[in-house]
């Protein structure tokens, strides 16, 4: 059955104004903070003026800025060793066949469905067992669980677009496995590589349920000093912090996204 121009047009216009109310739902709330983050007032409640005062004192606050030292550390740790694990994961899984292949797949890329509270109970009870005392280390070791996961998950997907002769022409021209590795199929999985990394960076900073359950006495990291600070009440100071974190985060989601569609297309 053809549907006429004229009976096209009302659905059209509908599509547009349901995805218009979507996103006023979505960005409304984000737009309504970065608005207060520049509020004179020391409370959110009412408007007294513009300024650029609560950013500045925000690089002046010695608790801010080791909580952004505390999360960069477990953030730039976490993703450096997911990096090489979940690329060797990845290349493992898509290249070679071994016993018990699709259920150690299923069990390394299950911590994208556990709900977060699951991993954070998991991982102080392991921690609590082995009476492993918590620190810096100790949320690293717990974002590596899920950094895993998304580096190898976003580098799989790369690998599944590559031809695999060309690792064997490569052995075939006189190249050991480990020379094809770094020299062919390396450079060619550098976009998913970069790409996984971001988004798991992403994904460690902004995390605050599993650190605080694994965090040592002193080790707040920024979404922890946060929560911390809205329990008197939400002032401008945090409005702010939590905007740079918003757009901090939305940068590198939006250029993990770029290098992962640049991937795609070569």
């Amino acid at each position: 059955m053809n549907i006429s121009p004229t009976q096209k047009k009302p659905r059209v216009a509908w599509q547009a104004v349901l995805s218009i109310i979507m996103f006023i739902f979505m960005y409304l709330p984000i737009l309504v903070l970065g608005f207060y983050s520049f509020n004179q007032s020391p409370y959110s409640a009412t408007w007294q003026g513009f300024t650029f005062d609560w950013y500045r004192k925000l690089f002046s606050d010695d608790r801010i800025l080791s909580a952004l030292n505390n999360s960069l550390i477990v953030a730039f740790g976490a993703v450096g060793i997911s990096a090489v694990l979940g690329t060797l994961m990845a290349v493992g899984l898509a290249r070679y066949q071994f016993p018990g292949k699709s259920l150690y797949r299923g069990v390394a890329y299950l911590p994208l469905i556990i709900p977060d509270i699951a991993i954070a109970v998991a991982t102080l009870v392991f921690l609590a067992a082995f009476a492993i005392p918590l620190s810096l280390w100790t949320i690293i070791a717990a974002h590596i669980v899920f950094c895993l996961a998304y580096v190898g998950l976003v580098v799989a997907s790369r690998l599944n677009n590559l031809d695999p002769h060309l690792e064997e022409a490569a052995l075939d021209l006189g190249a050991t496995p480990i020379q094809a590795f770094i020299k062919v199929l390396l450079p060619q999985l550098m976009p998913g590589i970069v790409a996984g990394c971001l988004l798991a960076f992403v994904l460690s900073l902004d995390d605050f349920l599993i650190a605080s359950f694994t965090a040592g006495s002193g080790y707040n990291t920024l979404p922890m000093e946060i929560f911390s600070r809205i329990k008197g009440g939400v002032k401008p100071d945090i409005n702010a912090l939590s905007m740079l974190l918003i757009i901090v985060s939305a940068i590198v989601a939006f250029v993990a996204e770029l290098m992962r569609i640049l991937g795609e297309r070569k």
